[in-house]
C-alpha cells in the first residue's frame, strides 16, 4: 500500500477568477457603501479547490473551525469572529453537496452561484444550502416543454455523470414521458472516461433514430465531448443544452467542426452590473509572496513569468505588472458568463443585507451584536431586496430564487464564429399555459437550417386512422391503422376510433361521419317504376275486363254463374293491384297500417269472390240431379252474404291486429353497413301471419273445391279455370315465404309487391279471359245450348 501523491493543479481556469473577481468587487462596493453596513467592512479569504471535492471538504472545515489561513492579512488591525459567516461557493453541484452536508451541521451558509442540482432544495440533507441561480428542477421541466414545444418526441440524451447531471436528466426524463416525450437512450459521460466507454457512447448515437440529443453536461464535460463527436463527424443533430454549456463562448469556439450549429436551451437572463466590467479588467497582481495564487494566473493570462519564478534555463518573457488587458480575447476578458457574475454579486449583497438587519444599522451598526452563523443563516433567508440594476433578491423555503430563464439559440455570426441569440423566455412562475413565450424570431437549426428539424419514432398518424403501438418499444413507436368501417377519428394521433352513430357511417378517410343514405323502394328507381306501371296496367286490364262484362251482361256467358260475384270478383281484383302501391314509397305510419290490412282484406275478398263462384258450380251441378232442391239454400242472397261473412273474418283479424300492435315505420340498420333500411315493421308477427293464414286458407279450400268440380259435364266448366287459377295462387304464396324471409331490404318488399301483382293476375287472366275471349272472337260459342250442352253418351 503506498500513500496516495497530492493533489497537484495542472492548469488554471480563468472562469473562476472571474466569479472570484465578481465578489471582489461587491465586497468593495458594500464597504464603499453608506447605506448597507455602515462603518463595517466584509473580509475575505480565497481558496483554491482546484476542481476537487476532497480539498473542498477540508477548507469547508477549516474554515468551520476558525483556523483558516488569511492570504492576505490587512495592514489595519481586524476584528473578525473566530468562525467564518458565510461561504460563497462551489461552482458545481457535488462540491456544494459534500461541502453543505459538512458544514450543515454547523448552521454555516453556503451561498453558490452556479450549483443547479435539484436535490440540493432538499434542506433535511442541505439545512444550510442558498443559491442565486434557479434549480435544475425547474431547468428539466422547461427543457421537457421546449422539447415538446418543438413537436420532438423521440430524442437521445447525454448526460454528465455526476450529481447535476443525473439528477436533471431524471427531472427530465420524468416530465419529458408526461408530456408524451420518449427518451430513445440516456448514457453517462463523463471527461475522464476511459476511451471504451467513450466509444461505446458514439456507437449509440450513431445507431439511434433520433436526431435531437438533450446534453445534461457540464461546460467541461461539453468541451470533452465535441473533439470526440468531431473527430467521428457527428454531425446534423439537433442539440438541447442545460445552462452549463449553452451560453459558453469558450465550449462555442471549440466546436470547430460545428456539430453544435443550432443549438437551443436555457439560460440565466442576461443581466448588466454597472461598473463590474471596469473592475473585472482591470485587475493587477498582488505582489507579495503570500499571493502565489494570483501570480499564478497573472503569468498564465499574460504568457510570462515574474522574475522570482523564472528559472536560468527559461527563454520567456518577463512579468512588469503592469500589462494592460485592452485589446486582449480571451476566456477571461468575455464577459458573456455576466448572469453568473451577476449571481455571486446578488449572494454577497444577500449576506450583506442579512448582517445590516442583524446589527441593527441605520447610519451606524451595533457592533456589540455577538454574530453567530444559524443567526446569519435565518436572516438571509428572509431577506427581500433590489440591487441597483433593480434586480429583485429572495429565496423561497427551499433556499431557491424564482426560475427565470432565457432560451438561447446558437447563430452563426458574419465573422465566423457563434451568436447567443435570446429567442424567448421562460418563467417558471408563471400558469403552465403562459411559461414558455418564443418571439417571433428566426431561428436557426442543425447544419444552420431554417427549418425545424423532425425527431420523432413514428409519423403522426392522420385522421382517419389510430395509433397501434409496436410490441416491446416505447409508446412514442407506433403503427397507424385505419378505423374500421363505421369508425372515425377527426383528429391526429388519436388513439381510439370512434363509432358514428346509427344512423351516420363513415366516409371513404375515414375523418368524419356522413348520414347513411335512407332506402326505400320508391317511384323514381326502376324497380318501383316497374312494379307501379305493373299494378296499373293489372288495374287497367281489370277495368276493360268490367267494360266488356258490362256491355255483354246480358249474354249467357256472362248471366252463368252469378255476374254479380262476377262484377264484386272484378272490382276486389282492381283493389288487389291498386293496393301494391301503398307497398310503394316511404314508409309512413298510416301507410305502414293500410299496406298490410287493405292487401289482407282485399285479397279476401277476391277469394271469397272465387269460392262463392266454385261453391256455385258445385251447387248447380247437384241442382240437376233428380229431387234436389240444393239451390233454394244457397241462393244469390246467400252467395253475397257469404263473401261478407268470409271477409268480415279478415276484417276483424285485422282490426285486432292493429290495435294490439299495429305496424309502424322502422329504420333497419343492421341490414346494410351503410345504408338505413326504411321498412314497415310487423308490430305483431302473430296478426301478419294470422292475416296471410286466412288468405291461404280460403285458397286451398276454394282449390278443394274446384278440383272437385273441375270434371263437371259442362260445355263451358268455369271450375277448371278457378281450379288453375288457384293453383298458380297457391304456387305464388308458396314461394312467397322464403323469398319474403331471405330478401334483403327493399327487395322484401319487391318480393311481397310482385306475389301480389302475380296472384292477382293468375285470378284475373284464368278466370275472365277465356270469357273474354269468347265473348269477343268466338260470339257463336255465346249461347245458352252450348253453355249447358253435354256429350252424348256412348252406346253400349
Amino acid at each position: 500500500m503506498k500513500k496516495p501523491l497530492p493533489l497537484e493543479c495542472i492548469s488554471l481556469n480563468f472562469r473562476e477568477f472571474q466569479f472570484a473577481q465578481a465578489m471582489l468587487f461587491a465586497i468593495e462596493e458594500i464597504n464603499n457603501s453608506t447605506d448597507l453596513l455602515p462603518g463595517i467592512s466584509l473580509g475575505y479569504t480565497i481558496y483554491d479547490v482546484c476542481g476537487s471535492i476532497a480539498r473542498g471538504v477540508r477548507v469547508a472545515l477549516a474554515l468551520a473551525n476558525g483556523n483558516e489561513d488569511v492570504s492576505a492579512p490587512s495592514e489595519a488591525p481586524c476584528t473578525r469572529p473566530a468562525q467564518v459567516q458565510a461561504i460563497m461557493g462551489e461552482t458545481s453541484s457535488s462540491p456544494c453537496m459534500a461541502v453543505s452536508t459538512v458544514i450543515g451541521p454547523f448552521h454555516i451558509p453556503l451561498i453558490s452561484h452556479f450549483a443547479t442540482c435539484a436535490c440540493l432544495s432538499d434542506k433535511t440533507k442541505y439545512p444550510s444550502f442558498l443559491r442565486t441561480i434557479p434549480s435544475d428542477y425547474y431547468q428539466s421541466r422547461a427543457l421537457a416543454q421546449l422539447v415538446k414545444h418543438f413537436g420532438w418526441t423521440w430524442v437521445g440524451a447525454i448526460r454528465t455523470n455526476d450529481d447535476y447531471g443525473n439528477n436533471g436528466m431524471a427531472t427530465f426524463i420524468e416530465t419529458a414521458r408526461q408530456l408524451g416525450i420518449c427518451v430513445e437512450y440516456s448514457v453517462p459521460f463523463f471527461r475522464t472516461d476511459p476511451p471504451d466507454k467513450i466509444q461505446r457512447i458514439v456507437d449509440i448515437i450513431k445507431a439511434s433514430t433520433s436526431k435531437v440529443i438533450v446534453a445534461f453536461l457540464s461546460h467541461m464535460d461539453m468541451d470533452v465531448l465535441i473533439h470526440v463527436l468531431s473527430h467521428h463527424n457527428l454531425t446534423g443533430y439537433q442539440w438541447v443544452g442545460s445552462e452549463s454549456w449553452i451560453f459558453d463562448s469558450q465550449t462555442a469556439a471549440l466546436d470547430k467542426h460545428h456539430i453544435l450549429d443550432g443549438a437551443i436551451g436555457l439560460f440565466i437572463p442576461r443581466a448588466h452590473v454597472s461598473g463590474m466590467r471596469e473592475f473585472m479588467m482591470d485587475v493587477k497582481p498582488l505582489n507579495t509572496s503570500s499571493n502565489e495564487l494570483f501570480t499564478e494566473f497573472w503569468e498564465a493570462l499574460f504568457s510570462c513569468k515574474f522574475k522570482q519564478s523564472m528559472s536560468s534555463a527559461e527563454n520567456e518573457r518577463e512579468c512588469t505588472g503592469h500589462e494592460d488587458l485592452t485589446g486582449m480575447h480571451n476566456s477571461f476578458t468575455d464577459m458573456s458568463l455576466m448572469p453568473i457574475f451577476n449571481n455571486v454579486y446578488k449572494g454577497v449583497y444577500a449576506v450583506a443585507h442579512a448582517l445590516h438587519n442583524i446589527l441593527n444599522c441605520n447610519k451606524t451598526c451595533d457592533n456589540n451584536v455577538q454574530l453567530d452563523p444559524l443567526t446569519i443563516l435565518q436572516h438571509i433567508k428572509k431577506v427581500h431586496f433590489k440591487t441597483k440594476e433593480g434586480d429583485e433578491v429572495y429565496f423561497n423555503e427551499n433556499g431557491d430564487p424564482v426560475a427565470k430563464y432565457e432560451i438561447i439559440n446558437w447563430q452563426p455570426s458574419e465573422n465566423g464564429l457563434v451568436d447567443f441569440v435570446p429567442v424567448g423566455l421562460h418563467d417558471a412562475s408563471l400558469p403552465a399555459d403562459k411559461q414558455m413565450n418564443l418571439q417571433n424570431k428566426t431561428l436557426m437549426w442543425a447544419q444552420n437550417s431554417q427549418q425545424v428539424p423532425v425527431s420523432v419514432c413514428s409519423e403522426k398518424c392522420p385522421p382517419g386512422t389510430r395509433k397501434v403501438l409496436q410490441k416491446g418499444k416505447p409508446v412514442c413507436c407506433y403503427d397507424c391503422l385505419r378505423c374500421a368501417e363505421g369508425e372515425i377519428s377527426n383528429s391526429t394521433d388519436s388513439i381510439t376510433c370512434i363509432r358514428c352513430d346509427p344512423e351516420f357511417w363513415s366516409n371513404e378517410r375515414r375523418d368524419a361521419c356522413v348520414k347513411k343514405e335512407a332506402e326505400f323502394l320508391s317511384y323514381e328507381e326502376i324497380m318501383g317504376a316497374l312494379l307501379t306501371a305493373a299494378s296499373l296496367f293489372g288495374t287497367c286490364m281489370t277495368a276493360v275486363v268490367a267494360f266488356i262484362f258490362f256491355k255483354y251482361r246480358q249474354t249467357p256467358i256472362v248471366r252463368a254463374n252469378n255476374s254479380e260475384l262476377s262484377f264484386l270478383l272484378l272490382f276486389s281484383l282492381s283493389l288487389c293491384f291498386l293496393c301494391s302501391l301503398t307497398f310503394i314509397g316511404r314508409p309512413s305510419e298510416w301507410s305502414c297500417m293500410l299496406r298490410h290490412t287493405a292487401f289482407g282484406i282485399t285479397f279476401v275478398l277476391c277469394i271469397s269472390c272465387v269460392l262463392g263462384k266454385t261453391i256455385v258450380v258445385l251447387m248447380a251441378f247437384r241442382a240437376t240431379l233428380p229431387g234436389s232442391d240444393v239451390m233454394k239454400w244457397f241462393g244469390p242472397a246467400q252467395q253475397k252474404l257469404s263473401v261478407l261473412g268470409f271477409t268480415f273474418i279478415q276484417v276483424i283479424i285485422c282490426i285486432l291486429w292493429l290495435t294490439i300492435s299495429p305496424p309502424f315505420p322502422f329504420k333497419n340498420f343492421k341490414e346494410f353497413k351503410d345504408k338505413i333500411i326504411l321498412e314497415c315493421a310487423l308490430g305483431s308477427a302473430i296478426g301478419f301471419w294470422a292475416v296471410l293464414g286466412y288468405i291461404g286458407l280460403l285458397a286451398m279450400l276454394c282449390f278443394f273445391l274446384a278440383f272437385l268440380a273441375r270434371k263437371l259435364p259442362d260445355n263451358f266448366n268455369e271450375a277448371k279455370f278457378i281450379t288453375f287459377s288457384m293453383l298458380i295462387f297457391c304456387a305464388v304464396w308458396i314461394t312467397f315465404i322464403p323469398a319474403y324471409v331471405s330478401s334483403p331490404g327493399k327487395f322484401s318488399v319487391a318480393v311481397e309487391i310482385f306475389a301480389i301483382l302475380a296472384s292477382s293476375f293468375g285470378l284475373l287472366i284464368c278466370i275472365f279471359i277465356p270469357k273474354c275471349y269468347i265473348i269477343l272472337l268466338k260470339p257463336e260459342k255465346n249461347t245458352k245450348k252450348n253453355m249447358m250442352g253435354k256429350a252424348a253418351p256412348k252406346s253400349s
